[in-house]
Order: structure tokens, then C-alpha cells, then sequence
């Protein structure tokens, strides 16, 4: 009460006028204070703006009508915004242990369990602090303040309200149960199931359910081995149940999912339990059947590989004493459960000055303009990022003797921002990204290059800076005629010959001694990496590719062809990837132990492609007939896929039926057609499953006075070509308009698309099959189409990311940046000053252009 006083400016009072008066100061605020409902996320833990939290020195408010957090630098924007004046203001107080506390003691709260729920944003060890909660509902714009609780004085539609918020989960629990916030159960069934010996054995890919022949969520029962569908199962994914019902008829209680196996990640569900578990003994029930995919931490000697001890040391530059560095751009990211894929591309991409000048630099009117939920736009969650990572505020040094000592024996832990509402947003609806695995760097770096294209309408638009032409040659091993096509990338894969290895013999002695060992059951020698030559990597990037499959303009028919690729332009930004990563048929997906010289200054003005060369004769401008999907149908209806080309493509990462799809809309004209149609198509709801064939071509009463079997197919432009367009960038329906209006020539349909711009906008409207299909479209409002930084293609080193792991889906990821001149290593929240920058092991390189000077 003796608070109030000085607030509301009103005496302290015993009979209850004390009531009174919060009751009459609140009532006209009460419309607009909501209790939570079952589906709205409270925001407690960190602000929409900002990486501001309860333990930040202004504390968080909490909007009592959106349940959106604020700083305090942001809490009076969205005030002016919205009008909303009441707001739970939440303040954790950390402080240390007094002398003789009690180790291993629950943290006090002051107010019982004020902040159920609402996680600590620092590590602090719980034996040596205490947290003190501390919350008040404020009104704005006088910032009068009533503690909390205050059952009596206040309301019950307040004060459930404000119950309510205080008890509420964590938002990103509610969004996420299946990430880090659930904890699975081991199974009853796991140590006493009984397996049957009936010779089943499961091959490593081209399942398909039993029942229905189904091709996605599918479940290995782990009793009998059958392969059967689920429904609903785990991440949502749909099926015909055929799994469940097996396990009715014949009370076999586990299954795993198929489709996301990985050598440390099993999906067990167990249908008498009703709920995921986990299975200690997994590695031997899927042995039983043929499947050797052994968990990483338990890897030895039977398969002859051993643990990547010093690759994890030399990478992390462990047993260094490294001096830790604080400010701007040095701010650490806090993993939050396999996210060091995340956080190294982010750290990476806002030390970039396109990206700091997209969205830093334009930050006060991103968040100007951002909407009423902040947490959905991409826009303001970039910028509130990359302000995050440059300002320097959630990288400051220790202030206390005490903390300086821990400096000294390494135990400090820096702040660091946790990416928590960032993740959420960006991997939203995505079936890898928004699960709490480790997933490959370089997809997500494509995943996020589509994101930033989708939403840099009416901003800078700094993809600009990787965005490069690719000048591709096939040539006909029949006829020798050729043809040049160009395509938009932003991502160069050098392979990594192991042929082309400086220490080939000592490789090979090695094979012979792994060999021998495992022959007379002996522990494996000492591995032994491959060293290759930088200049082996770009030789076997520019060697010719055979294309058995090309189907050449001028014999109308399929023939052998052969490619090449060169660089059409030069980006601003080079990213190169170094494929480490084969898939084999045990199981294992197996990175290659590789060692490469990789340069710190690269010319590669030589690959610069010259375009139609005198002598040559071009390939009639004719493009391959289009098969309808009856002539190409099997004996089940489905289409004549190359599965040997979509299982290239899924190496790389992208879900099978996506690849599949990939594959037959591009008409088998092989792999990189296939990735052209991935990269345009990947953020589409449908991406990922199971090709279905237009209704139209199904013969059938309704065809007939539809009037659509007379036109499937016969004026619609290649997908290929369609897909080459998009993927530069230009919106769905402008590239079908374009190609129909130039008999389908790709470089005719681009100086239409650029001709006919006004004509594009007033058509916008018109088509609207075209609509349906341009929902995931990048930027199609840019009606100069996507730019093009050509320049010199002279580069040097600036940053690089390292995995460590046998797989792109476990293990750690680690990246370099050189600022001021110095190598700085980003490990999650920890930033030094490298010693050793282990450029021969990395992953992904990124190169900025020479100036020409």
C-alpha cells in the first residue's frame, strides 16, 4: 500500500477503498485486457523488437491484449501504434548466493511461481544464484504501477487475466511440442520386445507402405518388419493408418520412421504407450533387419569408423587459451539444441554490408512499418537480428573482479542472444528446419536466400550481392551441334576428388591396414585424411559431365550429351561448398575425411564462359515434346520416374517426393534441370508430397463436358523453362506469358518479361490459376527483374563455416569470420580471437570480389 501512495497519488486505506479505487482506475482499460485462450502464444521471455528479457535492465512488458513483449525502448512504439495502455511489467532479479547457502537449492521467487515457466536467457549455475521475480501491471501513457499480486484490490476479470499470463507456457512450447521442450520417455516395450525371424530385410531406400503403396510417413514395425503408413503421426504428416491398424490386428507395440533415419535420430512411437519414446536398444532392432545405422556416440570398431575426436578439437581450436572479444559484431549466439546450423549462417551473412544495410541500417522504419504481430514479419525479425548481433549490447565484457577471475579460468559465460522467435518464424511450416535436429548449413542458406527474395519488396534486396549467372554448354555426341542456357545461382559445389589426393599411397596402405584389422577383429589404425589440392577441386568442377539422357533438338529424339559449366558472371559474394557428403547403400550417410589447401585469394577469371564460339553450330531452338502423364503411366498409374537422378538430388538434402516431383515436371532431362525446378518450387505447400497427376487427364464422365481434355496440356510452356524463369525471380505467371508469347525461347521470353512490364501490372489480376501458383513467388513486384553484380572474378577469404560429425544431420557447426584483420571464431555463444583458423576443414568458404584497383 505504501507503494500505491505514491503512485496514485491516494492514501493507504483498511476498509476496503483501497478496492475502490483500482477499480475505478481500471475500468476503462478493462476492454481491453483479454484472458489467454487456448492457441494464443504470451510472449514472456523476450521483446518483438529486441533481445531485451526480464533479466534486462528495464525488464519486459507484456501487452494484456496481443500477449506480444516489449523493451523498454519499444514498449512506448507499440503504445502509439495500438493505444493499448496495460502491460505486465516482468523483472527478474539475478544476484549470487549469500555465503553458506545451501548448494543445489530451488531458486527463490519472491511471488511463489510469479514466472512459471519462463526460462533463464542466461547459464547460471543454480547453486550459486538465486532468481527473485518481481511483476506489476503498468498503464500507460502515465506508467502507473500496481504490484502484483493484489487478489483483493484488483477485479477478477484482471486478476484471472493476469494469472493467466503469469502461469502461461512458453510461447514457443506451444508452437514447437515436438522440440526442446518435450521430453520422450523410454518405451516399455523397448528391453523385452521380441523380434521375429522371418528373414525380412529392409533396403535403404524406395519404401513404400504395404497396404497402399504410399511413399511418405512410413513406419517400420520393429516386431515383424513390416512397412506400413501412419496417420498424423509425430510431425503432423497424413497417411491412411495402415500402420495403426497393423499393430490392432496383431499387437505389435514399436515402429520408427523411415523417412528422417538418420545415424543419431530415431522417431519411435509406440502405439500401446500412445506417445513417442525412445528405444535404448534401437541400433540391434534395426540391425535384425538389415539396418546398420548405429548411433554416432556408439561408433567403434565394428564399422571400422572411429570418433572425429580431432576433427572436434582442431576445429573448435580447443586447448588453446583464447581471448575472448566483446562489442559490436562480436556478439555470440546461444545454441538451442542442434541451431548451430542457424547461427553460423546468420553470423556470417550480417558481416556482410549488403545485409547490414538491408536491415540495420533500415531499422527504424522496418519497425515503423512492421505489423501488429512483429514476431510473423521477416523484415523486423532480420533486423531486430542483425541489430542484435551489431550493436553490442548483448556482448559486454564482466564488470566484476569476481566475473573477471572466472574470465581467467574459463567459466565465464557470455550473454549471448538466443534465437529462439527468429527460428520459429523462419522454419515455420518447414518439416526440417522447424524441428529441433540438426540439420545441412547449406541448406538452410538456400532456404533463407528464398525467404529474404520473398519479403525485400520495397527494401534494398541483398541477395543481389550472391546472385550470379551460369553459362551451361551441352553439346550432342551425335550431331556436335550445341546449346548455351544460362541459370541464376548463388551457391558453387566444388566437388572433392579423392583420386586427385597428394597422400593417395598413404591412403591406400591405410584402407589395406582398416581392412586387415577388422578381418582378424582388431582395433583400427589411426585414420588417415585425405589431402587434396585446392586446384584438383576446380579441374573436376570444369570437366565435362556426360548427359545420357539429353534429348537433342535436332535428332527430336534422346541422346548422349555432354555439359559443361562456366560462370555466365561474377558475384559480389562467391559461397562455396566443398561436397564432403556421399550417401551409401549401409545406411550411413558418410562424410569424407578431407583436408583442403583452400587459398585465401582465388582468380578464377578463367571459368568465365565465352558463349557460342565460331565453329559452332547451335541446336535447333525446339523444345522436347510434352508427355502426357497417360503415355507415361506404370501398371500401379504412377509416372516413369529417373529415381537413380532423384536420389541425386535427395543426397543433397531435399526431400525424396519433392526430388521425384523435380524429375518429372522437368521431363527426365536429368539432375540440374531438377535443382532448377527444387530451388523455384521449394516453398510451396505442397513441396514435399507425393506426385499427383492433374484430374483433367483421368478418363472419366466429367472430361467430356468440361471442355478441359482437349486442352491439358498442348500451349502450356516446358516446366523446365518455366522453372529457369522463376528461379531468376520472375513471378509464375509473367514466365508462362512470356515463353507463350515467344514459342517458348528463353531468351526471347526474357526480353519480353523486361518489354512488357506495364502491361504485366495491368494484367496482374487476370489470371487466376496464375495467382494460385505465384503465392510463393519472390519480389514479383520488382519489374526490372533480378540484378546482377557482374565484376572481376578475383576474390579473397573472409569467412568460412566447419561441420564436425559424420553427417550434415548431427554433430556441431563452427564458422570463422576475418574482421579487422583478424580471424574471430563464432562458436554458439562464444567468441575469441582464433589462433589457428582450421581453413583446410571447412565446409562452407565465402569470398568477397578484389576491387579492380
Amino acid at each position: 500500500c505504501q507503494d500505491l501512495f505514491g503512485v496514485f497519488g491516494v492514501p493507504p486505506s483498511r476498509n476496503g477503498r483501497m478496492a475502490a479505487d483500482l477499480g475505478e482506475l481500471l475500468v476503462p482499460y478493462m476492454p481491453t485486457i483479454r484472458v489467454p485462450r487456448t492457441g494464443d502464444r504470451v510472449f514472456k521471455s523476450e521483446c518483438a523488437f529486441s533481445y531485451d528479457s526480464p533479466e534486462s535492465e528495464g525488464g519486459l512488458y507484456v501487452c494484456m491484449n496481443t500477449f506480444l513483449g516489449f523493451g523498454r525502448e519499444h514498449v512506448e512504439r507499440h503504445y502509439r501504434k495500438t493505444g493499448q495502455s496495460v502491460y505486465m511489467h516482468l523483472k527478474r532479479h539475478v544476484k549470487e548466493k549469500a555465503t553458506g547457502a545451501a548448494g543445489g537449492a530451488i531458486s527463490r521467487r519472491r511471488n511463489g511461481k510469479v514466472f512459471l515457466d519462463l526460462e533463464l536467457n542466461r547459464d547460471f549455475n543454480g547453486d550459486e544464484y538465486d532468481c527473485e521475480d518481481e511483476a506489476k501491471l503498468v498503464i500507460f501513457p502515465d506508467h502507473f504501477e500496481i504490484p502484483l499480486p493484489n487478489i483483493e484490490e484488483l477485479p477478477a476479470l484482471v486478476t484471472i487475466a493476469c494469472d493467466a499470463v503469469l502461469n502461461a507456457a512458453s510461447a514457443y512450447k506451444k508452437q514447437e511440442p515436438d522440440s526442446w521442450d518435450e521430453e520422450i520417455q523410454v518405451s516399455k516395450h523397448a528391453r523385452s520386445l521380441r523380434q521375429q525371424d522371418n528373414g525380412v530385410r529392409i533396403p535403404p531406400s524406395g519404401w513404400k507402405c504395404q497396404k497402399c503403396e504410399m511413399k511418405e510417413n512410413l513406419w517400420l514395425n520393429l516386431s515383424d518388419g513390416a512397412v506400413l503408413c501412419g496417420k498424423w503421426f509425430f510431425d503432423g504428416s497424413g497417411g491412411n493408418g495402415h500402420a495403426l491398424d497393423h499393430f490392432k490386428d496383431t499387437n505389435f507395440p514399436l515402429a520408427v520412421k523411415l523417412d528422417n533415419l538418420t545415424p543419431d535420430i530415431a522417431d519411435i512411437y509406440s502405439f500401446d504407450e500412445e506417445e513417442a519414446v525412445l528405444d535404448p536398444q534401437i541400433s540391434e532392432h534395426l540391425q535384425h533387419f538389415g539396418i546398420d545405422i548405429i548411433p554416432i556416440q556408439r561408433v567403434h570398431n565394428t564399422n571400422g569408423m572411429r570418433p572425429r575426436v580431432s576433427e572436434w578439437e582442431v576445429i573448435q581450436e580447443s586447448g588453446m587459451k583464447l581471448k575472448a572479444v566483446y562489442g559490436s559484431g562480436f556478439t555470440g549466439i546461444k545454441n538451442l539444441g542442434n541451431s548451430c546450423y542457424l547461427g553460423t549462417i546468420m553470423q556470417v551473412l550480417f558481416s556482410i554490408p549488403e545485409f547490414q544495410r538491408a536491415y540495420v541500417g533500415n531499422l527504424q522504419r522496418i519497425y515503423d512499418y512492421s505489423p501488429l504481430d512483429p514476431s510473423t514479419d521477416f523484415s523486423t525479425q532480420m533486423a531486430k537480428l542483425g541489430h542484435g548481433l551489431l550493436s553490442g549490447l548483448y556482448s559486454k565484457p564482466p564488470m566484476k573482479s569476481e566475473l573477471i577471475e572466472q574470465v581467467m579460468k574459463e567459466e565465464y559465460k557470455p550473454k549471448g542472444i538466443s534465437l529462439k522467435m527468429f527460428k520459429a518464424l523462419v522454419s515455420n511450416g518447414h518439416p526440417e528446419f522447424s524441428s529441433n535436429r540438426q540439420q545441412d548449413a547449406q541448406k538452410f542458406f538456400l532456404h533463407l536466400i528464398n525467404l529474404v527474395e520473398r519479403n525485400s519488396v520495397g527494401l534494398e534486396n541483398p541477395n543481389n550481392a550472391f546472385r550470379y549467372l551460369v553459362e551451361e554448354r551441352v553439346q550432342c555426341c551425335q550431331t556436335q551441334k550445341v546449346r548455351y542456357t544460362q541459370k541464376v545461382d548463388y551457391l558453387m559445389q566444388l566437388p572433392a576428388p579423392i583420386e586427385a589426393a597428394s597422400n593417395r599411397e598413404e591412403l591406400i596402405a591405410y584402407e589395406a591396414k582398416r581392412n586387415e584389422a577388422e578381418e582378424n577383429m582388431r582395433a583400427p589404425p589411426e585414420p588417415v585424411r585425405a589431402r587434396i589440392p585446392f586446384t584438383a577441386c576446380l579441374q573436376a568442377f570444369t570437366e565435362p559431365e556426360n548427359v545420357p539422357d539429353f534429348w537433342s533438338s535436332e535428332l527430336q529424339a534422346k541422346s548422349a550429351g555432354v555439359k559443361t559449366s562456366r560462370f555466365a558472371s561474377f558475384p559480389e559474394y562467391l559461397v562455396v561448398q566443398i561436397k564432403k557428403f556421399t550417401f551409401v547403400v549401409d545406411w550411413v550417410p558418410k562424410k569424407v575425411d578431407l583436408s583442403i589447401d583452400i587459398p585465401d585469394f582465388l582468380d578464377l577469371s578463367r571459368l568465365r564462359g565465352t558463349g557460342l564460339q565460331a565453329g559452332e553450330q547451335e541446336l535447333p531452338d525446339l523444345t522436347p515434346p510434352i508427355v502426357l502423364p497417360e503415355d507415361t503411366r506404370g501398371k500401379k498409374g504412377s509416372p516413369e520416374i529417373d529415381e537413380s537422378a532423384a536420389m541425386q538430388l535427395a543426397e543433397m538434402g531435399f526431400p525424396l517426393e519433392a526430388c521425384r516431383k523435380a524429375i518429372y515436371y522437368t521431363g527426365n532431362m536429368g539432375p540440374e534441370m531438377a535443382f532448377n525446378w527444387i530451388i523455384a518450387h521449394m516453398e510451396e505447400p505442397d513441396f514435399a508430397e507425393p506426385l499427383a497427376l492433374p484430374t483433367f487427364m483421368e478418363p472419366g464422365p466429367s472430361v467430356a463436358g468440361s471442355g478441359l481434355a482437349a486442352t491439358p496440356l498442348e500451349n502450356h510452356p516446358p516446366e523446365e523453362s518455366i522453372a529457369i524463369l522463376t528461379s531468376m525471380g520472375f513471378p509464375r505467371r509473367h514466365s508462362v506469358q512470356a515463353l507463350k508469347a515467344t514459342n517458348n525461347n528463353l531468351e526471347r521470353a526474357l526480353d519480353w518479361i523486361f518489354t512488357h512490364t506495364e502491361r504485366e501490372e495491368e494484367e496482374e489480376t487476370s489470371d487466376a490459376l496464375s495467382d494460385m501458383a505465384d503465392t510463393t513467388e519472390p519480389n514479383d513486384s520488382d519489374a526490372s527483374g533480378p540484378q546482377i553484380k557482374d565484376g572481376p572474378g578475383r576474390y579473397e577469404l573472409f569467412a568460412f563455416i566447419s561441420h564436425i560429425g559424420a553427417s550434415t544431420m548431427s554433430g556441431h557447426y563452427v564458422c570463422h569470420i576475418k574482421k579487422e584483420g583478424r580471424w574471430v571464431i563464432f562458436n554458439d555463444h562464444k567468441v575469441c580471437l582464433s589462433e589457428r583458423p582450421p581453413k583446410d576443414l571447412g565446409y562452407i568458404y565465402f569470398y568477397r570480389r578484389l576491387s579492380s584497383s
